[in-house]
């Protein structure tokens, strides 16, 4: 079993297929919405998935851009999506994140991208992502990509077992 989290953009989105165990990344990367779309139904034939986490944008009190909506419609467009698809959707927050790896509002990607290196590799070169010839947990991982494994391993943690 394996299921899915999604860092959402307003153009592209972040995704990573991992297992339910989080023992292994299946599948990773990040690509246009539209493309997303796609990739989620091949995902339907591919892996048994039964959940989905997204990230969920929250209202800090901050004035917003277009952007930030556009992203909203794709989250909602996923969600849809995924439930046709016969998958549960569960929303992450950015705040969950900060406070499940970090224990600080104010961490920061960097902070986040540290916190999993320290769960998942920590003696493994290059940031957890090792070499061509010896992979790490994190090869091929790029900024998104982060984001998507951190909202995957917060769903995990809450709802499908215990911090690792």
């Amino acid at each position: 079993m394996a299921f899915i989290g999604i860092d959402p953009g307003n153009l592209e989105s972040a995704y990573v297929v991992v297992a339910d165990d989080l023992s292994e990344v299946l599948e990773k990367g990040k690509v246009e919405n539209h493309e997303l779309m796609k990739l989620l139904t091949r995902f339907k034939l591919t892996y048994d998935i039964r959940y989905v986490a997204i990230e969920m944008i929250a209202s800090y009190g901050m004035a917003v851009g277009a952007s930030v909506f556009d992203t909203c419609v794709w989250i909602g467009r996923f969600k849809e999506h995924c439930l046709k698809l016969l998958w549960e959707v569960e929303f992450v927050y950015r705040k969950e994140e900060k406070m499940l790896l970090c224990n600080s509002m104010k961490a920061k990607d960097s902070n986040i991208i540290q916190a999993l290196i320290d769960l998942f590799a920590k003696d493994t070169p290059n940031k957890g992502k090792g070499t061509k010839k010896e992979p790490g947990y994190f090869y091929g991982f790029k900024k998104d990509v982060w984001q998507a494994f951190a909202v995957a391993y917060v769903f995990h943690t809450k709802y499908i077992g215990t911090e690792c």
